[in-house]
């Protein structure tokens, strides 16, 4: 009778509250396709990946036809192309760029993750070339994603990097202009990187990884939500135990997916990222699970002590399911792709200053969101700044996704589409960052990172 039931209840869960693996996510190591020869080099990249890659979407394919569980993404994760485009002569990698896009077209992902570089303390040669590099890549390619991590505890954060990447997301924005600066969705400023997160657009492949590795990202904003509806009125203390036990359903079924696609394609499981990551769908949302928890509209007071418990419980129940936990699982708050947001904007409910505030406890930072077009790339820059000191001083990962909407101003909406849903178009600070952007060098670690 157990057994049924918990079918029954598994399937309600995919059916009626929105429970899918969000992606399966292949991660391919490149290191051996460094080569002094840059097309020599593309060619080992475009090889290796349609090799390894090959069978993944139907393997993706056959598991949700087996199971009934839908897996909304298949996607790739390699090491950061800085890393391996720096052994080559070029002056440009957008065509390392067009070499990922090119392969992931061919296997048939939805992404592909790893124009990525990391110059937490400084650049190298290749991550130079590679951030100036980004507007004309993310412009040039349909399936590529970028990545740069700017700070991190142990190291303080590359002011250089910060301001230099205000202009990036500028430039980007401008190139992308005839479909809403939509590169910008592609590309995600860190601090704190990790190097196992399955999630786009700031999915790598690190160095410590293995050779080929599978990594899972479960969602359920809609299952937490559904089970939070039967405790009304509870105590926190019931609240947060609800979530841990739904958080651990939702990670069993992820890990049944996981293991049943690192059989199937002869690959180590890496890690499974229960990553509360909403959709545009109604139904779907991180914000309607804080709203059930009591605040009226998200971004009211106690919005921020309301996802903490979320975050932490989350993290609780998945540990319990799995011992291959990793990623960045918690909760997301990507202000396009949740509807509950996106409602929360409109009413005024919740603005950049309060999502900043969340940022401190959500997993991840400012995500998908919508700016006015004509906003200067200082702004922009010190937004990352802020969102790296957050990470740095508090030991957790921190990231900026905004979206400068070339010829859109407060009060417009832009729609992206797919899983990137809509935003509306949100307000920045009138007042000038540049003195403070333009000083450049490196805020120091703070005291709390010297351990050996």
């Amino acid at each position: 009778m157990n057994q049924f039931n918990n079918i029954l209840e598994t399937i309600t869960m995919i059916e009626k509250e929105k429970l899918d693996i969000r992606t399966i996510t292949m991660g391919i190591s490149l290191l051996d396709c460094c080569d002094a020869n840059g097309e020599k080099s593309r060619k080992k990249i475009y090889d290796k990946i349609t090799k390894y890659a090959e069978n993944l979407v139907k393997v993706g394919e056959n598991i949700e036809t087996k199971y009934g569980i839908p897996i909304i993404n298949k996607r790739i994760s390699v090491t950061p192309i800085s890393l391996i485009a720096q052994a080559s002569s070029d002056k440009n990698y957008v065509e390392f760029a067009k070499t990922l896009d090119k392969a992931a077209k061919a296997v048939g992902v939805n992404f592909i993750g790893g124009f990525s570089a990391l110059v937490q303390k400084g650049y190298s040669k290749g991550d130079k070339i590679l951030i100036d590099s980004i507007p004309n890549a993310l412009a040039e390619t349909e399936r590529v994603c970028s990545s740069i991590n700017v700070g991190d505890t142990r190291s303080g954060i590359n002011m250089d990097a910060v301001r230099d990447m205000g202009k990036i997301i500028k430039e980007t924005a401008y190139l992308t202009r005839e479909k809403d600066s939509i590169g910008c969705a592609k590309l995600v400023v860190f601090a704190n990187a990790v190097e196992d997160n399955p999630f786009m657009a700031g999915a790598f492949h690190g160095v410590g990884e293995a050779e080929c590795i599978i990594n899972v990202g479960v969602s359920g904003p809609g299952v937490v939500k559904s089970a939070l509806e039967k405790v009304k009125g509870e105590s926190f203390d019931v609240v947060s135990e609800t979530i841990k036990r739904t958080a651990f359903k939702i990670t069993r079924a992820g890990q049944l997916v996981a293991r049943e696609a690192s059989k199937m394609l002869g690959v180590p499981f890496g890690i499974l990222d229960l990553s509360l990551a909403p959709t545009p769908a109604v139904g779907d949302s991180v914000a309607r699970i804080l709203e059930e928890m009591g605040i009226e509209s998200c971004g009211g007071h106690g919005t921020t002590a309301a996802l903490a418990l979320l975050n932490d419980a989350v993290k609780k129940g998945g540990i319990m399911a799995s011992s291959h936990v990793g990623g960045l699982s918690g909760a997301f708050i990507p202000v396009s792709e949740d509807e509950g947001m996106i409602n929360a904007v409109k009413k005024g409910s919740l603005n950049l200053e309060k999502l900043e505030a969340m940022t401190c406890v959500c997993s991840v930072g400012l995500d998908m969101i919508a700016i006015p077009g004509d906003t200067p790339a200082s702004t922009i820059s010190a937004i990352i700044a802020d969102e790296a000191a957050i990470g740095v001083i508090n030991k957790k990962t921190t990231a900026v996704r905004v979206i400068p909407v070339y010829g859109k101003k407060l009060g417009d909406e832009v729609e992206f589409g797919g899983l990137l849903g809509r935003a509306p178009i949100m307000a920045v600070s009138k007042f000038s960052s540049e003195d403070f952007v333009n000083r450049g060098g490196r805020i120091p670690a703070p005291v709390h990172s010297f351990k050996n």
